[in-house]
């Protein structure tokens, strides 16, 4: 029960944190891409 849990929950995590870092990687590319002088900054 205790394994089937953890397993489950360590999934969740991981499986969020690719979605999290694939979101953040494609946003800074397509940034890039539109123009590399216009920085909000």
């Amino acid at each position: 029960m205790y394994w089937d849990e953890a397993v489950v929950f360590g999934l969740v995590t991981v499986g969020l944190l690719i979605a999290f870092m694939g979101g953040i990687f494609a946003f800074v590319v397509h940034d890039n891409k539109r123009g590399k002088g216009k920085r909000p900054r």
